[in-house]
């Protein structure tokens, strides 16, 4: 009963990978009698598995053995099915016998493919920070230096700290689409000096807009300085690129995590899973902050969500986070 109801396709083959019997989702999926898949060989079947490789397989194995292996079976209309395959080796009657239960994989591998091509147009995207940004850096650089022989004006020392933070993030971007999720090590980092140092970068004393820091939740939190600065700088220019000029961005937190929200106007529900996908973009960004926002979060095993703001706008939540102070 056990093998006929399940959801799973379970065919049972001897040692010299004959097949003896197949479940009704084995044939259901595959679009055969059960008449037509029994006296075949797994390797007519299985469609990238070489006989001898599985031979060696099977010679390995002990008895209660359980081997587990990625393949495509071809089914009765010649189209492929990609699986996860589970194969027990069961001594019965004195004969070996092979138990095979396998599963479609199909939604997960689109989604690996799904996600190797935004990891290419991520690493295409960083390519082309690195170049097309670095340029104009390297003038604006040397223009500076040139400004400082003529005059002194505390306005370029903050000039010099946008340029380094600029370089900065083109090496963060560079490092999480080449480098995965990784993460550098972890420090105590003063979440509101974060937040206020992302802010001085993004806003730029733009009038219009304005930054509120609530009072409660604001501590220490473990975490990768330059990442979590990252972060909040793609949190903050999201909200203004679509918040508009006199846009309000409002962080805040609780025990164990915070928020950045924003009076713009909004994400609909239909679209906020999507909004984390790479390229998504409702201006005329980029569409990259907020992938790159979740890789952060991710980095850090922290996790993040989107719902409605307090007046309509966007509020993106960071769950997870470890205060060491409060």
């Amino acid at each position: 009963m056990l093998f006929e109801n399940s959801p799973d396709m379970i065919n049972i083959h001897d040692a010299e990978g004959t097949v003896l019997d197949v479940s009704r989702r084995f044939c259901e999926v595959f679009g055969q009698p059960e008449d037509e898949l029994v006296g075949r060989k797994v390797w007519e079947i299985d469609r990238r598995i070489d006989p001898e490789e599985l031979r060696e397989i099977w010679a390995g194995m002990d008895a209660g053995e359980r081997v587990k292996l990625e393949t495509e079976f071809l089914r009765g209309d010649g189209s492929s099915l990609p699986v996860e395959v589970h194969v027990v080796r069961l001594p019965i009657d004195g004969e070996d016998r092979f138990m095979v239960v396998s599963r479609d994989i199909t939604t997960r591998k689109e989604h690996e493919r799904r996600l190797r091509r935004q990891n290419e147009r991520l690493d295409e995207f960083a390519s082309v920070v690195s170049h097309d940004l670095r340029n104009p850096l390297n003038v604006a650089t040397a223009r500076l230096e040139l400004a400082r022989t003529e005059c002194d004006n505390e306005h370029l020392d903050r000039i010099e700290n946008a340029h380094d933070r600029i370089e900065r993030i083109i090496g963060d971007v560079l490092r999480l689409a080449r480098d995965g999720r990784d993460i550098g090590p972890t420090e105590p980092v003063d979440l509101r000096g974060a937040i206020e140092a992302a802010w001085r970068i993004v806003a730029d004393d733009r009038a219009g807009i304005e930054m509120v820091v609530a009072d409660e939740g604001m501590g220490t939190v473990e975490a990768d300085d330059d990442r979590l600065r990252q972060l909040l700088e793609n949190l903050f220019r999201n909200a203004i690129e679509h918040g508009g000029e006199d846009v309000t961005v409002t962080v805040g937190g609780s025990a164990d995590s915070f928020y950045v929200e924003d009076t713009g106007p909004g994400i609909p529900e239909n679209e906020r899973e999507a909004a984390f996908d790479t390229g998504y973009s409702t201006s005329a960004g980029t569409g990259f902050g907020l992938s790159i926002v979740e890789r952060v979060v991710d980095a850090h095993g922290w996790e993040i969500t989107i719902t409605e703001g307090t007046e309509g706008g966007a509020r993106f939540e960071i769950t997870g986070v470890e205060f060491t102070e409060r």
